[in-house]
């Protein structure tokens, strides 16, 4: 490692304690730990949102699956920006409205109960069960990705680099919550931008004339229509990803929305087209340098080391760091305040706020080394983790989520069935292959979750109290809409 690699990943680190410690010192409640009090801004929701999505997966799983294609595997990106489109237009006015509504909530589980007016805590402790299960595994996924980097880039073996990337994203985020999360990712949303701009312009000078082959530049070649089906279905699963809807709901006013969408999008274009670059000029430059790749992930860092100078090759490669962090920590908060907020909170009778912030910065550490030893296989491949999780939380939690906010028929029983149903099947499809199981299993198990939702709530209807609840929410969330 050089010095000045080691020199910049240092100073990151020494802002990202500086942001957590101010973090800390900002946050009096439980509101300001799990939602920043609910005073985020356009720019900080929408990069950080942007950020906690896209992970290591923009930076290495994406580009490797393009070295390995070329342009076939760009229909998950045409599927993820749609469904992010959507996600911001459909789901995020009315899930700040409405949770608002639902006094005060601050949590998935917590609105999910309150909402459908359900006493039993299933739906709780449903919905925390499916977020932590899923969830570890995709936390892993990240914690993967940066062991990958420390290795490469720090020269030490796989495990020590898997637990120095646990340690400190586990310290920051149990130390400072949602505005040291939220004020990490946006930092860390401007680093990845940069990095996804400069390093393919730079990769494309030095890959010579040779032109990219025809079939790496057909968006068919290699994929069948069944697998362009699968790619495209990413983007169902924004409506259940926890760690992006909490943005949605930390926002400082419904009418800042359209604003951060615009921006939040932007981004997004950008950065996603600059991680296809970087797979499809990789490639080529690996042929005319003979270079050999022994991991087609690790195309960015390849480039990065050797194109750039070693202070301009640290801050890129504190990018793709970055990308790992932002997801990680949006996730473990995110699940550790719902294991406190929705399963501990309620059993042992607890409202002392600043000893339910302890207990979330001890599930943080908690969840942190359970993913910590779901990571430690380095032949985990980051784009299966994160598609695995992806569609766990898309299938079980996106059609409770949409059901919640735009049928005011959902019961509570429904909505029970439904998730469990959709995590059921994704597990299962996901153990079988061939033929019609080649499909992402992210839609059958929406199609599951829907029908499974409606089904039941038809046959076991929702009473008055739900229906009320309702139309008490939309009529606050046409009100906020109308004064902002």
């Amino acid at each position: 490692m050089s010095t000045a690699i080691g020199v910049t990943f240092g100073a990151y680190f020494v802002i990202l304690a500086l942001l957590g410690y101010v973090a800390w010192r900002r946050t009096s409640d439980l509101e300001d730990y799990v939602l920043g009090g609910r005073r985020m801004g356009a720019a900080v929701t929408a990069l950080s949102a942007g950020a906690s999505d896209m992970s290591g997966w923009l930076l290495l799983g994406l580009p490797g699956a393009i070295f390995v294609s070329g342009l076939a595997e760009s229909w998950i990106v045409l599927g993820l920006v749609l469904g992010a489109y959507l996600n911001w237009r459909v789901v995020a006015p009315r899930l700040r409205a409405f949770t608002v509504a639902a006094q005060q909530s601050v949590t998935l589980p917590e609105f999910l109960s309150r909402r459908l007016a359900e006493d039993s805590h299933a739906i709780r402790v449903t919905t925390t069960v499916l977020i932590i299960g899923f969830f570890a595994i995709y936390t892993a996924a990240g914690l993967v990705a940066g062991a990958k980097l420390f290795t490469l880039v720090l020269g030490i073996d796989y495990r020590t680099a898997l637990w120095c990337g646990v340690a400190v994203v586990m310290a920051y985020t149990a130390l400072g919550g949602f505005l040291a999360v939220s004020w990490t990712d946006f930092f860390q949303a401007l680093l990845m931008l940069c990095a996804l701009v400069a390093v393919p312009l730079l990769a494309w000078q030095h890959s010579g004339d040779q032109p990219i082959e025809s079939t790496r530049l057909a968006m068919t070649t290699g994929v069948s229509g069944l697998g362009i089906v699968s790619l495209l279905a990413w983007g169902l699963g924004y409506f259940g990803q926890p760690h992006i809807l909490a943005r949605f709901m930390a926002i400082r006013s419904p009418a800042l929305i359209p604003r951060a969408r615009r921006i939040g999008m932007a981004w997004m274009i950008v950065s996603s087209t600059g991680a296809v670059a970087v797979g499809l000029i990789g490639y080529q430059w690996t042929l005319a340098t003979g270079f050999v790749l022994s991991d087609p992930e690790t195309i960015f860092i390849a480039l990065s080391q050797t194109l750039l100078s070693p202070w301009t090759a640290g801050i890129v490669l504190a990018a793709i760091l970055a990308a790992v962090m932002s997801t990680v920590d949006s996730q473990l908060l995110v699940a550790s305040t719902a294991l406190v907020e929705d399963v501990v909170r309620p059993a042992a009778s607890i409202v002392d706020e600043t000893q339910l912030i302890w207990l979330s910065r001890g599930a943080v550490v908690t969840i942190a080394v359970l993913a910590g030893v779901l990571a430690s296989d380095p032949s985990n491949q980051v784009l299966d983790l994160v598609g695995y999780a992806w569609a766990g939380l898309g299938a079980s939690l996106g059609p409770a989520i949409l059901a919640a906010l735009y049928w005011r028929r959902a019961s509570s029983a429904g909505v029970v069935a439904g998730m469990c149903a959709g995590a059921v099947v994704v597990v299962g499809w996901r153990q079988l292959e061939g033929g019609l199981f080649d499909l992402y299993e992210m839609v059958p198990g929406v199609l599951a979750a829907t029908s499974v939702i409606a089904l039941t709530s038809l046959l076991h209807p929702p009473g008055p109290e739900p229906v009320s609840r309702y139309d008490s929410y939309r009529k606050a969330y046409h009100t906020a809409c109308r004064n902002p």
